[in-house]
């Protein structure tokens, strides 16, 4: 059986647009402010200080719960850290155990720094 080439360009077009909407597919996390945050925090440090990022992953956590929506890995983890550098243990102490209790995969790590700052 021979193709035309009609026939290679639809079989063309329903490939691509399979991967292209495959890729389009959304995430399965709320991501809100979190990867900017560390983006920011490492090029510009003075721009994205402890409480700025507080306040935003703060929000971030607000609106994922309005969406039904779980928080990506490391993103309880990485607020825990934020408030430990403004003195907020008992906040840290928080974050640690949630990031511990959504990702199991984690406990190892939160127990340590749980255990520091006991």
């Amino acid at each position: 059986m021979k193709l035309n080439s009609i026939s290679l360009k639809i079989i063309a077009l329903l490939v691509l647009s399979t991967l292209f909407s495959s890729c389009a597919s959304p995430t399965k996390y709320y991501w809100g402010d979190y990867e900017n945050l560390i983006y920011t925090q490492y090029q510009e440090p003075g721009k994205a200080t402890p409480d700025v990022q507080i306040q935003k992953m703060q929000a971030d956590i607000q609106r994922a719960a309005s969406k039904n929506l779980p928080l990506p890995p490391g993103f309880y983890a990485h607020l825990g850290s934020q408030c430990l550098q403004i003195g907020k243990a008992g906040e840290a102490r928080q974050y640690f155990t949630a990031e511990k209790n959504a990702f199991p995969e984690s406990t190892v790590l939160m127990d340590r720094f749980l255990k520091k700052i006991k």
